[in-house]
């Protein structure tokens, strides 16, 4: 297991009037390799709970293991820890701060005080890897589309070859074309690198056609979790939670309540088209 939360629970300013906890008994184990979808409305505690996957925040109680190790001991080295669980902050902006894109990038590696033609290779081939235009490489990164920003904030979380990448909102503010190119992006990164990918959002929509597992926070608790069409079966309960499943979901519930013979777990397109089609090919 590559991080495993132990009973976490984290309460905001702790010891004064205003406590209130925004994490209560998290349990979670995130294997190597897994693409999850971290779904939750705004409040539901799921940008807390990334921040305590490489310590960025410290649990009020409960632990953190990363391969077998607590993260919040003493003696660990959280500075590695942040080189193999990259974090890709929702503004790109608020981790952008370079004078072009291509030294912005260069900056994780340095870090890890490798040698400048190492550093300058791993740029070089991370700009690639999220398929940044050449001629933007020594362009200001805040000249560039939110989109391309974007692509620049995960290329310096890539250069440090991390093991897990988390990518909170990563489509957030994008037009449709440039959200299905971040998560088409996101999906390849995670296919060639063999990487485990969790990805925060609050819209089902976004996930439905990518990750292989969901989990659903709601007021600092875990509401499911589960593979997506075990999750999108409870679409009363996730609306009931200001959620909603996919289209495609209540698609395949109407057609079912209208007496059409077709199984209502479907989570795309493809698989709705699929299962329409057994029908008439009968």
């Amino acid at each position: 297991m590559a991080i495993i939360l132990d009973h976490i629970n984290y309460i905001y300013d702790a010891d004064t009037a205003m406590a209130h906890a925004a994490l209560s008994d998290i349990n979670l184990a995130i294997p190597d390799g897994q693409f999850i979808g971290l779904i939750g409305h705004t409040g539901s505690g799921k940008s807390t709970l990334i921040q305590h996957l490489n310590g960025l925040v410290k649990p009020t109680s409960g632990n953190v293991y990363y391969n077998g190790k607590d993260i919040n001991d003493p003696d660990f080295n959280k500075k590695e820890l942040r080189a193999k669980v990259g974090l890709v902050f929702q503004y790109p902006e608020h981790q952008l701060f370079e004078t072009d894109c291509f030294a912005d990038v260069c900056f994780g590696p340095k870090n890890l005080g490798l040698d400048k033609k190492e550093v300058e290779l791993r740029a070089y081939e991370a700009l690639k890897m999220v398929g940044l235009p050449d001629e933007y490489f020594y362009q200001s990164p805040f000249d560039l589309s939110g989109g391309q920003k974007r692509r620049v904030a995960i290329a310096g979380v890539i250069a440090m070859k991390p093991e897990v990448l988390i990518l909170d909102e990563p489509t957030a503010g994008l037009d449709p074309k440039g959200r299905d190119e971040i998560l088409d992006l996101i999906t390849s990164l995670h296919d060639k690198m063999g990487i485990t990918v969790v990805l925060v959002s609050h819209s089902m929509e976004d996930v439905a056609n990518y990750v292989e597992r969901i989990i659903v926070m709601n007021k600092g608790k875990v509401m499911f979790d589960d593979l997506p069409k075990n999750v999108f079966a409870h679409y009363k309960e996730l609306e009931e939670v200001g959620l909603a499943a996919p289209q495609v979901t209540y698609v395949m519930q109407e057609l079912a309540a209208a007496g059409i013979p077709v199984t209502t777990d479907a989570t795309t397109i493809e698989e709705a088209r699929t299962e329409i089609l057994k029908d008439f090919n009968k």
